[in-house]
């Protein structure tokens, strides 16, 4: 059975959620999409209870792929869109900020509805690349409007530090939940975000779970890596950061030592040690074909002991924390981190 989750109240979501960030045209550096057999995957997904999707705005062809998902549920199959969930993200460029008002935020909502042949958007997750533009808490208003009129159930943030995200939630704006990056990598909401969203009632969506693939039993023993997506060059940089490769080997020697002890792979130990962490709502899973359907099916089928959860735990306190807040390094001017990002996708 996968796990379910009350994020907010009648609403519940899969504690895995497929994600389509790896289903935007330019992610993969080699791999061409058999997007027929994502179809498939995503149809024996929805069968299996994994009934939660993470796409976005700016996810090139996402939104639209996965209206047409919808919309063969509701010609072909004993479900119906009603029993699944669409979680989008709302991400102005960072070339508008500054002109971003009501009509424009209205105009990218309306966008994401027609895509996704949606009435209302389940959830809505809002991104904002320069907080030097100070008008975040002026468009996440218009979300809040949005909301009212009926074309938004909820709101959420994606990337958001726990400074800004107080901002939001000081100025009234009703966040359930927030989508950061956190991995065995990546730890840098457990510095003050983790504990600030547990005390607002806020869960936490977590993306970047396996590192783009990074974290399995493909990479082990391996003395050097050859990228293969640009989820996984970004990931690299924060496994340089922080473990480095040695300790990257050392860590996944570790899961993969849990992993055998439980008859399951390294990739089903490092997602059940993120939901085992507090305040974590589910973890953001992509799926690139119907091969990793019976995989993530697994991610339920054993129980994460406490002593396992111990000593990862352990292990990772040996290696520092990337610096910054959720986000920063990305955010900041001139910084690797930074040079690798898309910025500017929403221009039609």
């Amino acid at each position: 059975m996968v796990e379910r989750l009350e994020l907010t109240k009648d609403y519940t979501i899969s504690r895995v959620i497929n994600g389509c960030w790896q289903l935007s045209q330019g992610h993969s550096l080699k791999e061409k999409l058999d997007m027929q057999d994502v179809m498939t995957a995503f149809h024996e997904l929805v069968e299996r209870g994994f009934t939660t999707f993470d796409c976005a705005d700016i996810y090139t062809g996402a939104e639209e792929f996965l209206g047409s998902f919808l919309q063969e549920l509701k010609n072909n199959s004993t479900l119906s869109p009603k029993d699944v969930q669409i979680h989008t993200k709302y991400v102005p460029d960072i070339n508008l900020l500054k002109e971003v008002n009501f009509n424009y935020t209205e105009k990218i909502i309306d966008r994401s509805l027609k895509r996704l042949n949606q009435e209302a958007l389940d959830l809505v997750q809002f991104h904002w690349w320069d907080y030097d533009v100070p008008k975040y808490v002026e468009t996440a208003y218009h979300l809040k409007e949005l909301k009212k009129k009926g074309k938004i159930r909820h709101i959420g943030v994606t990337n958001f530090d726990t400074k800004h995200l107080k901002k939001l939630v000081d100025a009234g704006i009703p966040i359930v939940s927030s989508q950061s990056q956190y991995s065995v990598f990546d730890r840098r909401i457990e510095k003050s975000l983790q504990s600030y969203c547990q005390s607002e009632g806020i869960h936490q969506l977590c993306y970047g779970t396996l590192s783009g693939g990074l974290t399995s039993e493909k990479y082990l023993r391996k003395t050097s890596l050859e990228l293969e997506t640009r989820s996984q060059v970004k990931y690299l940089q924060v496994i340089e950061e922080t473990l480095g490769l040695e300790g990257f080997q050392k860590l996944l020697t570790l899961l993969n030592k849990i992993a055998k002890k439980h008859g399951v792979q390294i990739p089903h130990i490092a997602t059940k040690y993120i939901l085992s962490q507090p305040g974590i709502a589910a973890s953001i899973i992509g799926v690139r074909n119907s091969r990793h359907v019976q995989s993530n099916s697994r991610i339920f089928a054993f129980h994460l002991e406490q002593e396992d959860v111990q000593e990862i735990g352990q292990f990772l306190q040996s290696y520092p924390i990337l610096e910054g807040e959720p986000f920063e390094l990305e955010r900041t001017v001139g910084s690797k981190f930074q040079n690798i990002m898309k910025m500017n996708l929403n221009e039609e």
